[in-house]
């Protein structure tokens, strides 16, 4: 008889073609990420072996081949001398995040309020929360005010508009310069 850890276990390893038939918030949750409020992936979710290790807050977003490690690999080479050895670690994120594209967070992670990961860093420690982190290994770039302050100056002011209005908007600040 199979009890219900063993079915969460054998759910796990569904092939990705299920994902297809769900969001990404809705494969998430099903693959246990505690999700406490809107999350939003842009692409692929790389949630790795223990999803239910990832806890999400509100308004975050993850955009496409964002990877959530929470155990080390390792450990393996070792296991000849330490059989039951293991090192896995819970990763949390906080509200208001948003991660770069290409970026991985590694097992034991916290990320703060209000923060975000520059594409492609690899965040190997605790974020504070307000900060803006990017690199390899990530580090403390700015507060997330004065990236606000700084962007804010160089908005184009098109964030409002659907795709398409924005598509036109785009090309009539760009496509001039681009054909010159």
């Amino acid at each position: 008889m199979l009890n219900w850890y063993k079915i969460r276990k054998l759910l796990l390893f569904i092939p990705d073609s299920t994902q297809r038939k769900f969001s990404p918030v809705k494969y998430a949750e099903r693959k246990g990420v505690n999700i406490l409020g809107k999350v939003y992936f842009y692409g692929k979710p790389n949630l790795g072996t223990e999803p239910w290790c990832i806890t999400l807050g509100d308004n975050v977003h993850i955009t496409n081949n964002v990877q959530f490690i929470t155990h080390d690999g390792g450990t393996l080479i070792f296991r000849k001398y330490t059989p039951d050895l293991e090192i896995t670690k819970p990763i949390k994120v906080g509200n208001d995040v948003y991660i770069g594209i290409n970026s991985i967070i590694l097992p034991g992670v916290t990320i703060g309020n209000k923060c975000i990961i520059a594409a492609g860093s690899v965040v190997t420690k605790d974020i504070p929360e307000n900060s803006v982190v990017g690199g390899v290994p990530a580090k403390y770039i700015k507060s997330s005010d004065q990236y606000y302050k700084k962007i804010k100056l160089e908005s184009l002011h098109i964030g409002n508009l659907s795709a398409i209005e924005k598509e036109k908007e785009l090309k009539k600040i760009f496509g001039e310069r681009s054909a010159k």
